[in-house]
């Protein structure tokens, strides 16, 4: 990799993120579901694991942050996958998979299969897997941060 590349780094796993995201979504599109987005799936195979559930929990379980959960049940909430619920108290929403998310899971559950073989496939190709080398790099920043790292170069 040449500097120039190291330098855009973050360009360039937010191209790779996407080449794979949207052929994800083009799979969805092929098969009948245009409003479908492959971040989708593990909230909704987190709520048919653990049943309704509030977006601070469901956050926990896909291991995101709760803003990011919130987004994704307000876009999974107009594609008609989920609805919304008055949790405990009053700030609190309860997430509940739809007859339409549950009508689906057949598809989702299989185009998941297929996504899991492909990127096995992919990783045969790869000097090493590449949610390996995203598990060490996570590891390595939770070690020293990033923002450590350009302070040490100012």
């Amino acid at each position: 990799m040449t500097p120039a590349r190291r330098e855009a780094v973050g360009t360039l796993m937010r191209h790779v993120l996407e080449l794979l995201d949207g052929d994800v979504a083009t799979v969805y599109r092929d098969a009948g579901v245009p409003d479908y987005r492959p971040r989708f799936s593990p909230p909704i195979r987190a709520l048919v694991t653990a049943g309704p559930m509030s977006i601070r929990d469901l956050a926990r379980a896909v291991g995101v942050t709760h803003s990011a959960a919130s987004q994704t049940v307000a876009q999974l909430s107009r594609a008609g996958l989920v609805t919304l619920s008055p949790g405990a108290d009053a700030r609190q929403r309860i997430v509940t998979l739809t007859d339409r998310a549950r009508d689906l899971l057949p598809l989702i559950e299989a185009e998941w299969a297929a996504t899991a073989a492909a990127m096995r496939e992919l990783d045969a190709e790869l000097p090493m897997p590449l949610g390996d080398l995203l598990l060490a790099v996570r590891a390595a920043l939770a070690r020293r941060p990033f923002r450590d790292r350009i302070r040490a170069h100012t």
